[in-house]
């Protein structure tokens, strides 16, 4: 498969020409790959307007994915999280469908800030047992919603943090009996569709997805792709530039785009890669399994490590691990997040021989609070845009939670801007170790 955008930008190098046009380094090596960076020159293509060397690679990408069409991003998922609920709104204009979206609590949380800034209305699916996690907990109240609510959408996160996958395929099938579009936060599964058997969600019956390439594809920080199935409306193929453009900045880093292009040839070769790592990795997790470890999750190339049956926290396990060269994605007091690569075998080993250095110890039994549905006092948008103060979350009890204070990772939100703070709210703060929030003055 050829790389369009590579060929162009080394081509372009190669040239040696006198660069009068941003980026202001101009081709001057102060860190090392500006040679490489170019803005939106001649013979560059459009990012959002695309005609040339980026509509050829992105028609590759879509090729590789089996997707009707695929838009690439230089923002990440974030971007494109922003662009499916913009072409949801405008799919339930056109189609006279209720603006409004169903949607699971583990949303990542600028699917909050979409949503405020689009002013769509989100009603929440009943929460899982972790606030991480993905899945459709009653199918019965889903399709009643369906049925009485007539959404433009649905909304998942799969996989999840915690590596958990949704029946994408059965939710698919609910969604579309009631007319209404599937989108699927699949920024931890770009490999999906390479795997022995696909569960990509677009395999599955997905209408709408994004996939982050830096998080499991050997890309750079920020390269994403945002996918539309073949079976999905025409018009939301129409709009699906300018919703990336609404939301993208006017000077894509053409950086991130080589990365993208190069990952089309290197995506030709990944079903051998796993074929050859995935057998690896589940032998080893076997044995580190009869050795005590539980494990949480279904994603084939993330471990998500539950060390309280050996009497250690996530962020414990995780510093014992960091002594000894070995760094996490994520911890916390129930889990730890290892991301796995076949571009690095020799890592499945090395986890291995570091957990069997860890002594057992008697296990914690402490559950994480279960997390709900709190009552919402006003819109995420009105929340979201009023004055707000920042409290100790001792005192936050009643009040409105104003502004999304979670870093990444994880960036799932406990509670959603609006929101009133209750008892059950303030405990799962305490318990993750959230001091202080900012509530709507």
């Amino acid at each position: 498969m050829d790389t369009p955008i590579c060929d162009f930008v080394r081509g372009y190098r190669a040239k040696k020409p006198l660069r009068l046009h941003m980026p202001g380094h101009k081709g001057i090596p102060f860190l090392g790959p500006e040679p490489l960076d170019l803005t939106e020159m001649t013979g560059a293509d459009d990012l959002y307007h695309p005609e040339g060397i980026i509509a050829r690679s992105e028609e590759n990408a879509a090729a590789l994915f089996g997707a009707g069409m695929t838009c690439y991003s230089t923002e990440g998922s974030s971007q494109c999280i922003r662009a499916m609920l913009y072409l949801a709104l405008q799919y339930a204009h056109r189609e006279g469908k209720n603006p409004r979206i169903l949607a699971g609590r583990n949303v990542h949380k600028t699917f909050v800030t979409a949503a405020g800034l689009l002013d769509l209305q989100v009603d929440w699916l009943p929460a899982a047992e972790s606030y991480l996690s993905c899945g459709v907990e009653d199918w019965e109240f889903l399709e009643q919603r369906l049925r009485e609510l007539s959404p433009a959408a649905v909304y998942v996160t799969s996989p999840d943090y915690l590596g958990n996958e949704t029946d994408v395929a059965a939710l698919s099938r609910l969604c579309h009996r009631y007319g209404a579009l599937l989108l699927v936060d699949n920024a931890h599964g770009a490999y999906l569709h390479f795997l022995p058997q696909p569960r990509h969600p677009l395999d599955l019956g997905a209408d709408l997805c994004c996939d982050s390439a830096h998080k499991t594809l050997p890309a750079l920080t920020g390269a994403a792709y945002l996918h539309l199935s073949k079976a999905s409306p025409a018009c939301l193929k129409e709009l699906s530039k300018q919703a990336m453009a609404l939301f993208g900045s006017t000077s894509p880093s053409y950086l991130i785009l080589q990365s993208l292009d190069l990952m089309n040839p290197w995506l030709e070769g990944l079903p051998g890669r796993l074929q050859a790592f995935l057998p690896q990795v589940e032998a080893a997790k076997k044995r580190i399994a009869q050795k005590g470890w539980a494990f949480a999750g279904s994603e084939p190339v993330k471990w998500t490590v539950c060390p309280k049956s050996m009497g250690y926290t996530g962020e414990r396990l995780g510093a014992l691990l960091e002594r000894q060269g070995i760094f996490f994605e994520f911890a916390d007091p129930d889990y730890l997040v290892l991301m796995l690569s076949p571009e690095q075998p020799e890592s499945v080993a090395a986890i291995e021989a570091a957990l069997n250095t860890v002594p057992a110890k008697p296990a914690i039994p402490q559950r994480p609070p279960r997390p709900h549905t709190p009552r919402r006092a006003m819109s995420i948008r009105r929340a979201m845009l009023s004055p707000n103060r920042e409290i100790p979350v001792e005192e936050a009890q009643g009040e409105i939670l104003g502004a999304l204070q979670v870093s990444c990772p994880p960036a799932v939100p406990i509670a959603v801007c609006g929101e009133v703070i209750d008892r059950q709210v303030v405990e799962r703060f305490r318990y993750y170790g959230v001091e202080t929030c900012r509530v709507v003055k």
